[in-house]
């Protein structure tokens, strides 16, 4: 099965930026639509962002004008720049990979990554 690796994660303090990375180990990545979901400590996973194969970007309200997801088709990688972070950002982020058509559900996305943790403190 196609293996995603995130890395990127790590501590900041509130207001500072951190640049999560996703490698897929395939090589039809570009035919794919690629997301990032968070999951808090005793809460559920939830969706943050979307970039589909066209290029076409989705993000949850929370992190509209902080996050940007990017993708790069020949190292078959997807970014997500994360600006201006808050503790409510605090979470374990994994990058997903769907079908084209895939949106904000889990149930859409087949292949998913270990997971990176995000600290954001106060």
């Amino acid at each position: 099965q196609v293996q995603l690796v995130e890395s990127g994660g790590g501590l900041v303090q509130t207001g500072g930026s951190l640049r999560l990375s996703c490698k897929v180990s395939e090589t039809t990545f570009r035919n794919y639509t690629m997301a990032w979901f968070r999951q808090a400590p005793g809460k559920e996973r939830e969706f943050v962002t979307a970039i589909s194969s066209f290029g076409n970007t989705l993000y949850t309200d929370s992190v509209k004008g902080r996050f940007t997801i990017s993708r790069d088709d020949n190292k078959a990688t997807v970014y997500l720049q994360m600006n201006s972070l808050k503790p409510e950002d605090t979470a374990v982020y994994y990058c997903a990979r769907g079908r084209p058509g895939s949106s904000r559900f889990e149930n859409e996305y087949g292949s998913w990554g270990q997971g990176t943790q995000v600290t954001v403190s106060s």
